[in-house]
């Protein structure tokens, strides 16, 4: 009945760290796309502490499981974006769409995203906060049959 520590769901105990938020655990593949010198590095060694593994770049022409994608107003097209970012996520999988939080530079309208998502095939189905200065979209495509 209250919201004080034991209370609520799993997420909000202490150890649901961010990479627990987004739903990655060991043995999965990553791709991270759009790293640049802004990108929060506590965040990228918490995810890969998670999957027991490095994160895969563009470059790794196989199926992975999550695409992190970090993207900043000033990135051009949101849709090009995450129409590129489909390209080896294996069905079922999700894009977490890493963005500035608002007031930050270069945050990017949540209007923006909500109008984008769909125009890329995309479905946005929850938004996590992950660090000091990113939060995080999650988007999915819908199952297609076989």
């Amino acid at each position: 009945m209250s919201s004080t520590a034991g209370g609520g769901s799993t997420q909000t105990g202490a150890d649901a760290g961010p990479a627990a938020r987004l739903g990655l655990a060991s043995g999965m593949v990553v791709q991270e796309l759009g790293w640049d010198n802004d990108t929060d590095d506590e965040l990228r060694v918490a995810i890969e502490d998670a999957i027991d593994a490095d994160m895969v770049d563009g470059d790794y022409g196989n199926v992975v499981d999550a695409v992190l994608l970090w993207w900043r107003q000033d990135d051009g097209d949101l849709v090009d974006g995450l129409v590129d970012a489909l390209t080896d996520l294996v069905g079922g999988g999700a894009i977490w769409l890493l963005t500035p939080k608002v007031g930050r530079p270069n945050a990017v309208d949540a209007a923006d995203i909500a109008e984008a998502a769909p125009i890329a095939g995309l479905s946005q189905t929850t938004t996590a906060t992950v660090s000091k200065d990113w939060s995080a979209t999650r988007l999915i495509a819908p199952k297609t049959p076989a």
